[in-house]
């Protein structure tokens, strides 16, 4: 049980990968994509996964557990680390356009799987110096919007056509980020507006938390386009898309065709049918228990270390590298997903939660 957390060691896996495919100066610049997104789902199509979870001791043990702490924690300089990294390589004119278009892909995974995912785990946390990490990771990405409505918007409305995050059924992932992106940055400034306004504070001011989200984020694109040129800019805006889709990808396929039932006033409780969850080992660890969504969603307080399996959740057929390149070929998507919600639903007949 000690060693418990060694296993989550593997989250280390994307950075050393994307800072490899940064430093090659070459056709090995496409490592982190093929390693993420070919090998991996490749390797998860032969395993399942444990639905095991611990018991109340060992569980008490991993929540107190800091070591787990601190490898989240190290992925936050690691992140500005590779940042720099990428910013210096695709400066250098030397260096040719392939290579650099494969260092902006791989800089692109690490803004999905650390500037969004490390930064959605740390913005739960309730310390300052946390959820200041989460923000530091989600400014890599130019996404710190999605510290306010992800918390406040996407937990409360989530799986209910009131939520921008949450896809619909028969919606293509491509319509869905046209949708999701423009309405969540929406709705995180609307919920700021609700908020400044139940405590009486003025909407054009620095307690206004996205408005200073534009500026700090504005400031860094200026400094990037002045220390390393347009050009640079230019790489780092698409690293930076291809995080963002990639956060918006994983969005798509963690609630889709899952709705809560809507009473006289508001909506059910969040339950664990109402997320799809994954126990393939490879994305589990890589991603930090983010595919254990289910419980996550259900009580969002729990630390990833300790994030259950409920049998009732509705099961991925594989991981989550590679049901996002299914989502990407909407009619594959289609056959497969509708086939396992209507069988879902049917095993919900009868029963409390149907």
């Amino acid at each position: 049980m000690k060693l418990r957390w060694l296993k989550f060691s593997l989250a280390y896996t994307t950075p050393a990968i994307v800072l490899f495919s940064i430093y090659s100066g070459n056709y090995w610049s496409y490592s982190a994509v093929i390693v993420l997104f070919v090998i991996i789902p490749f390797l998860e199509l032969f395993t399942k996964g444990s639905t095991k979870n611990l018991d109340k001791i060992e569980e008490e043990i991993a929540k107190e557990d800091r070591v787990y702490d601190w490898l989240l924690y190290g992925l936050v300089p690691l992140q500005y680390i590779i940042l720099m990294y990428f910013l210096v390589q695709v400066s250098d004119e030397k260096l040719p356009l392939y290579f650099k278009l494969g260092a902006t892909t791989a800089f692109g995974m690490a803004c999905g799987i650390l500037g969004i995912n490390a930064a959605h785990e740390l913005g739960h946390r309730t310390t300052w110096y946390e959820q200041l990490m989460s923000k530091m990771l989600l400014l890599t990405t130019l996404y710190m919007h999605f510290f306010i409505e992800h918390n406040r918007g996407h937990h409360k409305n989530v799986s209910t056509d009131d939520d921008p995050a949450s896809s619909r059924f028969g919606e293509t992932v491509y319509a869905f980020y046209f949708r999701t992106i423009w309405g969540s940055w929406l709705s995180a400034w609307h919920l700021e507006a609700e908020k400044l306004k139940r405590k009486n504070l003025p909407f054009w001011s620095f307690k206004n938390e996205m408005l200073v989200y534009q500026i700090v984020q504005l400031l860094l694109i200026l400094a990037i386009g002045f220390i390393f040129g347009t050009t640079t800019l230019l790489f780092y805006f698409l690293g930076a898309l291809i995080g963002i889709l990639l956060l918006e990808t994983v969005n798509y396929i963690e609630h889709y065709g899952l709705r809560r039932k809507r009473t006289d006033k508001s909506y059910e409780r969040t339950l664990p049918i109402h997320s799809w969850n994954s126990n393939h080992p490879i994305g589990r660890l890589i991603l930090l228990e983010l595919s254990r969504h289910s419980d996550h969603h259900y009580m969002a307080s729990r630390k990833y270390q300790i994030l259950r399996h409920f049998d009732e959740s509705p099961q991925m057929p594989t991981g989550y590298p590679g049901m996002l390149l299914l989502s990407l070929c909407p009619p594959l998507w289609f056959k497969l997903m509708h086939r396992r919600i209507e069988l879902y639903r049917q095993t919900l007949k009868g029963t409390d939660l149907a």
